[in-house]
């Protein structure tokens, strides 16, 4: 969620679909997001509604069935949909991410689906190779890339949410920078890769304005909520121990901390102008968003 190490293709990216056309998605067409009760899927559905999109909101439990562990739910989600917004659980980079990549796309081009958009983490090689898994099997299909940074949002309704609440954020990520993504900012990207053209084969890159540590973040945090919030950075050992102790399988509890501790060793530090390329507008700051999500708090 960096600079592309592993990939050759810039934010203006680079048309792999060649001679298959790109047609501007119109109001009224069906659109299956993924994941919808999720932090990007739930923006991305409301976004979409109010652009005039039929919106398939797929979860376990909604209208439309769908579970990335239920490669069934996958086909009937699909069925008669022009496009769809690709948010994978846990991540592109998790076991399985892969294979499910390729079945999803391979179901999407089976059923007419004429534009996908996937979520992916930047700087990431291995979501990288599902992302690719993904254009491989979805042939004939307009697809794009949006790579996010770090979202704003874990703190405040995300995995470090409750530790904001308790005034203490605990992660492994010593004292590094991240440019923070507002989860708005991403979800109003990837809303114009799918209902405009330009975007097939391209990857965009979507990072906040300026990278920030975790210590600044909890000042931030404090600042606009008016009580104290603190920064704990850990080891990756020792987050991995405090995950299973909140009841996370051992092998997922360690896959995740090494996941975290791998995109905040400094890799992804710098900034990108990605939201401003599609949208035409700066990106929201950590500031702004503090101010807008915890300055009731202190009133």
């Amino acid at each position: 969620m960096t600079n592309q190490t592993h990939n050759s293709r810039t934010e203006q990216g680079t048309n792999e679909q060649g001679t298959n056309e790109q047609s501007t998605i119109e109001q009224g067409t069906t659109v299956l997001v993924t994941s919808a009760t999720g932090k990007t899927g739930r923006r991305v559905a409301e976004r979409l509604t109010a652009r005039g999109a039929t919106v398939r909101a797929g979860s376990r439990s909604g209208a439309t069935p769908f579970d990335w562990e239920a490669p069934e739910t996958w086909g009937p989600a699909l069925r008669g949909a022009d496009a769809a917004y690709v948010a994978y659980y846990p991540d592109l980079a998790a076991p399985g991410g892969v294979e499910a990549m390729e079945t999803f796309g391979r179901l999407a081009a089976e059923h007419g689906v004429r534009r996908l958009t996937v979520l992916s983490g930047r700087g990431e090689p291995e979501a990288v190779i599902a992302e690719e898994a993904l254009r491989a099997a979805a042939v004939g299909v307009e697809t794009a890339v949006v790579r996010a940074s770090f979202f704003a949002q874990n703190f405040s309704e995300g995995l470090l949410a409750e530790g904001v609440a308790e005034g203490v954020v605990v992660f492994p990520a010593g004292d590094t920078a991240e440019p923070f993504i507002d989860a708005d900012d991403l979800a109003d990207v990837v809303v114009e890769t799918l209902v405009t053209d330009g975007h097939a084969g391209r990857v965009h890159e979507v990072t906040g304005p300026r990278p920030i540590g975790f210590a600044e973040v909890a000042a931030e945090i404090s600042r606009a909520s008016g009580r104290p919030v603190a920064y704990r950075p850990v080891s990756r050992a020792d987050y991995a121990g405090l995950l299973a102790g909140f009841g996370l399988p051992a092998p997922e509890a360690d896959w995740l901390a090494a996941l975290f501790a791998t995109l905040l060793d400094g890799h992804n530090a710098s900034v990108t102008d990605g939201v401003k390329r599609v949208l035409g507008r700066d990106p929201r700051s950590f500031t702004a968003f503090a101010d807008a999500t915890w300055a009731g708090e202190s009133a």
